[in-house]
């Protein structure tokens, strides 16, 4: 899903199949209580409860609020939050909204999630997903000043394009004055919708950001780049010309994609035609292709 103003993604978005949507009411029981309750869906997928389920007995059923999904990363995924839902809870449209087409600057976007590189007028930002915070490195050719000026603009941009949520560090030139400092910090907060909270840009060009985090980010989800690159190539072969198409991709991209036939079936749905696969292992990762089959 992209959010697109004046031919701009401004917010870009990646629902994965199987994995329960912030913002999701589901049925659940409590399997234990006390703060950092678990609870278990019908699915059988465990949440973790910071805030507890206060007057639920263990075992007993109710109502709960998925907060964040499942993260994945360097280590097995992440249990997902939620919270015991309250009676004036209303649904998240965004969780139902179905994604249409998508801008032709999605594989831009795309691209920057893929290489952790976005480019701007006189620099460039590098975005390195660790597990404790994502980091975004700021290098460039202005003025030092003038880069961190222009790179805090950038940073706020790329954290909400590509859906950057929790612990986030900015390391921006040093500009060496109070007064330029605080012009970043400032230009931060102009290009950042709310809510988050940050530090002071200290000395070093240093800035800490919070934000809500409600689902991997479009950066981590590249980390799992077999999965990452299978999606791609679902996506541009839904805009190629209707009949069977044959998808030829590297073996670890198609080992993904047999793994989901149910993507394929809708991928055959889509462009009226069977779809079949080939193994090519000198085709990059990103570089899968459909042909007429």
């Amino acid at each position: 899903m992209a959010l697109v103003e004046d031919d701009d993604i401004v917010e870009a978005r990646i629902l994965l199949d199987g994995i329960v949507a912030a913002g999701s009411k589901l049925r659940a029981r409590l399997v234990s209580g006390g703060r950092n309750a678990v609870a278990r869906d019908d699915a059988g997928t465990e949440y973790l409860l910071p805030a507890g389920a206060p007057g639920v007995a263990e075992g007993g059923a109710f109502d709960m609020i998925v907060t964040r999904s499942a993260i994945p990363g360097a280590e097995p995924w992440k249990r997902p939050l939620a919270r015991a839902a309250r009676p004036d809870d209303q649904p998240d449209d965004q969780v139902a909204a179905k994604p249409g087409t998508l801008p032709p600057a999605w594989d831009d976007v795309i691209e920057e999630a893929r290489s952790g590189t976005v480019r701007f007028a006189g620099g460039e930002l590098r975005i390195s997903p660790t597990p404790a915070m994502t980091l975004i490195d700021v290098d460039g050719q202005l003025d030092p000043a003038e880069l961190a000026l222009t790179g805090a603009a950038a940073a706020a941009r790329a954290i909400r394009r590509l859906d950057i949520g929790g612990s986030i560090g900015i390391d921006l030139p040093t500009a060496g004055s109070k007064a330029a400092r605080n012009a970043a910090a400032a230009t931060i907060d102009a290009h950042l919708p709310q809510p988050f909270e940050r530090t002071a840009v200290n000395g070093f060009g240093f800035v800490q950001i919070v934000r809500p985090r409600r689902r991997a980010s479009l950066i981590e989800l590249a980390q799992d780049r077999a999965a990452f690159e299978a999606r791609a190539l679902l996506r541009r072969a839904g805009f190629e010309p209707p009949g069977p198409k044959c998808l030829v991709a590297h073996p670890a991209v198609l080992a993904i994609l047999q793994t989901h036939s149910s993507l394929l079936d809708q991928l055959a749905r889509q462009i009226g035609g069977a779809v079949s696969l080939r193994a090519e292992p000198s085709v990059a990762m990103s570089g899968g292709y459909a042909e007429a089959a």
